[in-house]
């Protein structure tokens, strides 16, 4: 037998000579180009050889095995659990290794086995979830950068937790059109907890400013985060807001300022519980009595009422196209509500704050705009 003359001969063969005949003889099993009597006796060869002092023989066999349905399953579990060299071709390729094999592999934890199983060409949702639970964030990037893996959204949430602090996994996520809103938040936190830490921020605004600026820099940034979210979304985020203690009444003026009246709609139906579409014909067209009762039943302070009444009403007309407004001309009509530029109170103080960003922010466009058409 052919097999038999190679048993004998690899006892006295040389390591490169030995490389070279394991990962022909694995090869010409996996092509079957054996007879059965032959192919059963190749197949014990290739366990043996499991035992070959040199890494470079299991070498060899892997990358003839590594890519197989048909080859020896003893075999590829054995390589897979050899060193990196050898492990790495098979953890990363072999078809044979069950989603429970590859997660009980992540389980144990060694980085550079995660990494080569997040970067498998097709990854399900069971091995995704394990890397995104245990997994270090060198895998957890890795699983992010590969468009063949399964993603839920539970795991994109556990790895926002886990290490939304280190800024390669954060910009990872937030580059992942998959990301959860919800998670698009949670990582703008990050972003800005992380800025109030830092010895530059606090050298160049001085510390004491630093926690306003940061919150601020939140908002803004929670606003536009509200505008790339789709509607569908939007219930998601307003309860990750409100376990949070970030759905503020202040929060809440905001947005309706801005126009994210559909946003503001999702948050009257959890803060309610109310239907959506009741929800949202008031907002459409209800009456003030009723705007008012709702309002109430959200726990919107009763001062709050009239200027939220008041851009709605405006908003509606813009979108039924009998009026031209934006960001600023509502939140100017809502301080009229309030006495004007000059009326105190807080709740005037935060329209007002709206009213001058706003100022600010189509100033800027305006300024830009000429400069590109002088350019």
């Amino acid at each position: 037998m052919v097999v038999g003359h190679f048993l004998k001969w690899i006892d006295t063969a040389r390591v490169a000579e030995r490389a070279a005949a394991a990962g022909a003889l694995a090869r010409a099993y996996v092509l079957k180009e054996l007879p059965f009597d032959e192919r059963c006796a190749a197949e014990a060869a290739l366990t043996l050889l499991l035992d070959d002092p040199s890494w470079k023989v299991r070498q060899a066999m892997a990358e003839a095995l590594s890519m197989s349905r048909h080859a020896p399953l003893q075999v590829i579990s054995a390589l897979a659990g050899d060193q990196p060299e050898v492990a790495g071709l098979v953890l990363a390729r072999s078809p044979l290794l069950t989603d429970t094999d590859l997660v009980d592999r992540v389980a144990a934890g060694q980085q550079a086995v995660q990494v080569l199983i997040a970067r498998r060409p097709a990854l399900s949702m069971l091995v995704s979830a394990a890397i995104a639970e245990t997994g270090e964030p060198e895998a957890c990037i890795a699983l992010l950068a590969n468009s063949g893996a399964e993603i839920a959204s539970l795991s994109f949430r556990r790895m926002a937790e886990r290490h939304g602090d280190i800024a390669l996994v954060r910009e990872a996520l937030i580059g992942d059109p998959r990301l959860p809103s919800d998670c698009r938040h949670t990582l703008l936190v990050k972003v800005g907890e992380a800025l109030a830490r830092s010895p530059l921020v606090a050298a160049l605004i001085g510390r004491n400013r630093v926690e306003r600026v940061t919150r601020d820099a939140c908002i803004k940034a929670s606003l536009t985060l509200i505008e790339a979210t789709n509607a569908e979304e939007h219930v998601a985020l307003v309860e990750h807001l409100r376990l949070r203690g970030d759905l503020t009444t202040g929060f809440l003026v905001r947005t309706v300022a801005h126009g994210k009246v559909d946003f503001f709609g999702a948050a009257l139906v959890v803060l309610t519980g109310q239907a959506a579409t009741r929800v949202r014909a008031l907002l459409a067209g209800g009456q003030d009595v009723a705007l008012v009762a709702l309002f109430g039943k959200a726990g919107l302070a009763v001062a709050t009422h009239k200027v939220l009444l008041r851009a709605l009403k405006v908003w509606r007309e813009v979108a039924n196209g009998k009026r031209m407004a934006g960001v600023q001309e509502v939140s100017w009509l809502m301080l009229k509500e309030l006495g004007g530029a000059s009326a105190p109170g807080d709740l005037a103080g935060l329209v007002k704050a709206i009213h001058l960003d706003a100022l600010r922010e189509n100033a800027r466009g305006h300024a830009l705009a000429i400069a590109s058409e002088a350019a």
